[in-house]
């Protein structure tokens, strides 16, 4: 890991690792609900985990969705 995580980045890398977004389609409006937090805080952990956790993270495109696949 490059730089250390922060307790939020953790804790969302936690909830993407128990979910099914990988199969279902990902919702940052959905996420910020659950963590009750910005939309825009989503984001930028998201893309932060991609970079502090690349090897526990993918994010692809599929039938017209975002999905997270993490372990």
């Amino acid at each position: 890991m490059a730089d250390e995580m922060t307790d939020f980045e953790t804790r969302l890398l936690k909830w993407l690792i128990k979910s099914d977004f990988h199969i279902q389609p990902w919702s940052s409006k959905d996420a910020a609900k659950a963590f009750k937090v910005k939309e825009a805080e989503i984001y930028e952990a998201v893309a932060a985990l991609t970079k502090k956790a690349p090897e526990q993270i993918q994010i692809f495109y599929k039938d017209g969705s975002v999905h997270i696949a993490a372990d």
